[in-house]
């Protein structure tokens, strides 16, 4: 019954206003099934799907991967939770590159999204400080002028 209350309040304004945002915006009812996910969200859910749906149940792997889990709220009643999904996070079935360009590509967009702070992004990405320097170092990846990480010139 919320969940049908929580679905309707996503009238179309609503949608226009979220579906063009290049962060990804998704929407789960407080028994935890999706009720809304923008299109940039999408293309993150697509490769999280379990039995062709997508449940609250991957909020921990979306949250080490940068996302922000707030509870929505309305008179004291929890109507779910809505996931804001960094615009660089991408979960897709992309065949693109190795294993480790991929590796590199998550860690530099994960001190992205962190703003280089290293033992925020380890914790974020499920490593410990010292795995994160040492992959770093693998890769080669230097601070800049600017403070920010990347593959020296």
């Amino acid at each position: 019954m919320v969940a049908e209350s929580t679905a309707r309040s996503i009238t179309p304004v609503v949608k226009a206003l979220l579906d063009p945002l290049a962060e990804g915006v998704i929407i789960f009812s407080p028994a935890g099934e999706l009720v809304y996910a923008n299109a940039a969200a999408e293309v993150t859910i697509r490769g999280l799907k379990e039995n062709g749906q997508v449940t609250r149940a991957v909020l921990p792997k979306l949250a080490r991967l940068g996302a922000r889990i707030t509870p929505l709220w309305v008179d004291g009643t929890k109507l779910g939770e809505a996931v804001y999904l960094p615009p660089q996070i991408h979960l897709s079935d992309d065949d693109s590159g190795t294993l480790a360009d991929r590796e590199r590509d998550a860690i530099l967009q994960m001190l992205e999204s962190t703003g280089g702070k290293l033992t925020q992004s380890a914790n974020n990405l499920g490593i410990s400080r010292t795995t994160l320097w040492r992959r770093l170092r693998a890769y080669g990846l230097e601070r800049d002028s600017r403070g920010r990480w990347s593959q020296p010139s």
